[in-house]
Order: C-alpha cells, then sequence, then structure tokens
C-alpha cells in the first residue's frame, strides 16, 4: 500500500471518529457554566413566591409565612406575612446593599458587609442565604469534583472557593447539581478555616412554577443538634413583569 493511500485511510479515519465525538466534545460543560444553569433555573429572569419557614429547636418549632419578588442578580424583596408580631418586616436588596424595615419602631436599617453573615430572624439561614447578595457565579470559582447521587438523581460535585477580592460569607462551598435537571440539591458550607458549618438539602422534588425544583430546602447547623431550618415553597411563579422601580426603600413601607 502506498503512502498516499494509507495517508488518506488515517484522514478518513480521524474524520469518523471526529463526526462520531465531537458533538460530546463541544456540549461538555464547564464547572461554572453547570453553576450559571442551575443559578439561572432557580431564578429566571424575575420571580415572584409564597414560601413558608419552619424553625425546628430541640424544645419548640415556629413557622413564618413569607412574600418574596426578585429580578435578576441585583433586586430582591422579602415581606413577612405571619406570624401577627413579625408581620410586615421587609428585607430589601439593590445590588450590593440590604435594608430591613421594622414596623414595630417605624425605622428602616441599612445592614453592614458584617451583618450578612448574621441569622435572619432566628433561623438558620444567614442574611446572605435569603437575598442573596453574594452570587455563587461571580463571587466563587467553580471545580467539577466527582459524580455523587442524591435523592435518585445523578449530581456534578462542585467545590466553589471565593475569588480574591469577593466580600463573601463562606471560605468555601461544595454544591452538588443534578446533571439532567440542573436542580440544587445539596451544598455544604465551610467557614474560612475549613470546617464544615451548615448543610442544605432539598427535597420534595416536584414542578414548580413550570420547573422541576425541589420545593423544600433544609438548613442544618453541623454543631446544633436537633436544629434545622425548612423553607418551603407554597407558590412560585417566574419571569413575571416587574420593574426596578419596586424595589425601594420607599416601597419597603407600603408592600403588602
Amino acid at each position: 500500500m502506498s503512502l498516499t493511500s494509507r495517508n488518506s485511510r488515517t484522514t478518513i479515519f480521524l474524520m469518523m471518529f471526529l463526526m462520531a465525538y465531537a458533538p460530546a466534545f463541544l456540549s461538555a460543560q464547564t464547572a461554572t457554566e453547570i453553576v450559571m444553569e442551575a443559578d439561572r433555573k432557580v431564578k429566571g429572569l424575575s420571580s415572584e413566591a409564597e414560601m413558608t419557614i419552619r424553625i425546628v429547636r430541640p424544645t419548640w418549632k415556629r413557622e413564618i409565612s413569607l412574600k418574596t419578588w426578585s429580578k435578576g442578580d441585583e433586586y430582591a424583596l422579602i415581606l413577612v406575612t405571619a406570624p401577627a408580631k413579625d408581620k410586615g418586616m421587609v428585607s430589601l436588596k439593590r445590588d450590593r446593599e440590604v435594608w430591613n424595615w421594622i414596623p414595630s419602631i417605624e425605622r428602616t436599617i441599612k445592614l453592614p458587609p458584617s451583618m450578612m453573615t448574621q441569622s435572619w430572624m432566628g433561623t438558620d439561614f444567614t442574611n446572605d442565604d435569603l437575598v442573596k447578595q453574594s452570587s455563587i457565579v461571580t463571587d466563587y470559582s467553580h471545580k467539577l469534583e466527582k459524580d455523587t447521587v442524591i435523592e435518585g438523581y445523578t449530581c456534578h460535585t462542585i467545590v466553589m472557593t471565593p475569588k480574591p477580592d469577593a466580600a463573601v460569607v463562606w471560605g468555601k462551598i461544595v454544591i452538588c447539581i443534578s446533571k439532567k435537571e440542573f436542580m440544587q440539591l445539596r451544598a455544604e458550607y465551610y467557614d474560612e478555616e475549613g470546617y464544615l458549618i451548615n448543610v442544605m438539602n432539598g427535597s420534595n422534588i416536584k414542578t414548580i412554577g413550570g420547573k422541576l425544583l425541589p420545593a423544600e430546602m433544609e438548613m442544618i447547623p453541623m454543631d446544633k443538634p436537633g436544629q434545622k431550618t425548612v423553607l418551603i415553597y407554597d407558590k412560585l411563579v417566574f419571569d413575571i413583569p416587574i420593574q426596578e422601580s419596586f424595589f425601594t426603600v420607599q416601597n419597603m413601607k407600603t408592600v403588602r
């Protein structure tokens, strides 16, 4: 066989190989792209939701009812609708600024960055968790680890470490995202010294707002046995028309 013939056959073989496997190479996603897709799924362009937060302690339980609105990564507003003693309290995020409106004392309080690590209304969620001041997409670097299975779904495991100049709460987050559905099913939150502080688990997976999502998110502090906070979506609607002017300090006092 001539050298030319061998070269031709090699070329044909390489072309056939690339045609067969190139789609898989091209469709492979980076860790950052996976996090972006999961973040986009749970937020949409905008959203409106009704939620119940169940606080569980070894000797007592209580519930808080909320309405929430969001637009992109920049805007979020949370209104407490029950119990009566907390009704009307509002948290607002605009870009990197966060305020609380407390009707009982008729005061608006702007939260300093140091307060983002504090508990939101006595729950196991931080202020940052609820208003999402930090962004899991832009404030962290992302690295794929080995796959895991959660709730029967095969998941990407992604280690997120803060970028050098990012003002974030956690020293590291390990997040598990289902491969086909891009659902965030588990997150482990570590402090700057590498200690595991909180674990969040997603469950009760069902179609909400036209998307397959966990309807319950359970936050469990590792150093407090018998303690947890469960966030339950009662209603969720995506991509609603909502103006940026809705998310103002003035509107905090009148929103219902």
